[in-house]
């Protein structure tokens, strides 16, 4: 088994599922006692959040090669990222190291690809949502077009995100707008929903849509089990 190397902190609220995710997965594959054999790094987010409203991707992308190579200097055999819109300056990951790092939005094609899914809606955070570094991959890798909400949903659901999810809050009534949201995607004609944040999946469950939704988190998780157990 190979050792997974983490970065998380962004927030802890969704690396605690990555952990947990990726020990349960361990577990039903190989049965018995066993368990991951991961190292994480975890950043400051209070840090993360006031330079990306900033605009200072660079100084993040410093951040996660630095962790990168507290990982690698860790034995870390793989980079899991885990967060969807930091992945904007994983650039930074992949010039630190030589270890394989594996994109989320790969891990997300990947399983989309496997439900024969065409077109799917984007939720997550603004710079997810309206920067391509996430569509450019699901369209390039995997022909696998994105289809976010209007200007004042992007906004909502931006603001439910780093308001209250990242700080572990659940309100009815954020999850009621959220899914006032995936309706209208669902009445463009999507094929599923991708949860292109690691914390929504806190808020939504599939309960909540009448397409398929796509949990990054799990699907990032799993895709790093393979990974590790190959």
């Amino acid at each position: 088994m190979k050792t997974i190397g983490l970065i998380g902190g962004m927030s802890w609220e969704s690396s605690k599922l990555y952990y947990e995710l990726i020990n349960r997965k361990v577990k039903e594959e190989l049965g018995g006692s066993h368990s991951a054999k991961s190292v994480m790094v975890s950043v400051d987010f209070d840090e993360i959040e006031k330079l990306t409203f900033a605009g200072k991707w660079d100084e993040i992308g410093e951040m996660m090669a630095k962790g990168t190579k507290q990982l690698e200097s860790a034995g870390a055999d793989l980079i899991v990222l885990c967060t969807n819109t930091i992945h904007l300056v994983s650039h930074f990951i992949t010039d630190a190291t030589n270890i394989p790092f594996l994109h989320i939005a790969d891990a997300t094609g990947q399983a989309i690809k496997k439900e024969n899914a065409r077109r799917v809606g984007l939720l997550g955070t603004r710079f997810t949502m309206e920067k391509d570094f996430y569509s450019k991959v699901l369209l390039d890798n995997y022909e696998i077009e994105t289809t976010i909400p209007n200007e004042s949903d992007r906004q909502i659901i931006h603001d439910i995100i780093y308001n209250e999810l990242v700080k572990g809050e659940i309100k009815s009534a954020s999850r009621n707008e959220c899914k006032r949201i995936i309706r209208e995607l669902e009445k463009e004609g999507v094929e599923g929903i991708i949860l292109g944040c690691t914390e929504l999946p806190l808020l939504i469950s599939s309960n909540d849509a009448q397409v398929p939704l796509f949990d990054t988190t799990k699907m990032h998780a799993f895709a790093a089990i393979k990974n590790a157990l190959n």
